[in-house]
């Protein structure tokens, strides 16, 4: 497995600095790998509407339970995610949706036709672990195809799998369909029919603990509206 990788966007306010005055509040968001490109559009459109309202986004992969006591939001990419830090946090809504797709190197070499071909015995295959949102999205796939894999190794997130499926040092990646935006042509994709394919869910939900709880819950609340749905679609999510 990768280590984690934690990358960090600042967004203050147009005057002022990060630090909270004069009735201005920065909202920490932790979000989850997949949503890094659609956050960062997300908080500087929230910001514009909302100037007194800043926020310091930090993507990747962590453990909520050490983190979610320093934060003021978070957004996940299941469910059950949230469950060990549930009591910490406000309600929390389910603000997008996606499905999976086979990562391949460009031109798809490997002439893989669906989740099936993934059981050749010599294809590299690489998958999110399996406590993460992706790597239990991935092994629901497969068993409802009913596949057997070999696993290459396990990453801690979609964008560490496509990574390796870029880089040539593997075949094939379990990645969320949004993925692919990020990938450019330095790779392609194959299609997982619906039958075998997951829907997955994105919830975001306010700390309980937070000093911004009023900001913070009214942000998780226009992340449900259709503004920030048209936002979610442009980068290839769909509505919960």
């Amino acid at each position: 497995m990768r280590p984690l990788v934690t990358a960090v966007v600042v967004l203050l306010a147009a005057t002022g600095c990060a630090a909270d005055s004069g009735g201005r509040a920065t909202l920490r968001v932790l979000a989850d790998a997949a949503l890094a490109e659609v956050f960062a559009d997300l908080t500087a459109v929230y910001h514009q509407h909302t100037p007194h309202v800043a926020f310091r986004l930090d993507v990747g992969t962590r453990d909520l339970a050490d983190e979610v006591e320093h934060a003021d939001v978070v957004a996940t990419s299941d469910t059950a995610s949230l469950e060990p830090v549930r009591k910490d946090l406000g309600t929390p809504h389910i603000v997008a949706s996606n499905a999976l797709t086979i990562a391949v190197a460009p031109g798809n070499p490997q002439k893989l036709t669906g989740v099936r071909s993934l059981s050749r015995q010599k294809l590299r295959v690489v998958l999110g672990t399996s406590v993460g949102p992706l790597g239990r999205y991935s092994r629901e796939v497969l068993t409802k195809a009913g596949v057997p894999v070999r696993i290459r190794s396990e990453e801690v997130d979609s964008r560490a799998v496509l990574s390796l499926v870029r880089a040539g040092r593997a075949d094939a990646g379990l990645v969320y369909i949004t993925d692919m935006k990020t990938a450019g042509a330095a790779a392609s994709s194959v299609a997982i029919p619906a039958v075998f394919n997951v829907k997955a869910l994105f919830p975001v939900a306010p700390v309980a603990g937070s000093r911004h709880l009023p900001e913070a819950t009214a942000f998780v609340a226009w992340l449900t509206g259709a503004e920030a749905r048209a936002l979610f679609h442009k980068y290839g999510f769909q509505a919960p």
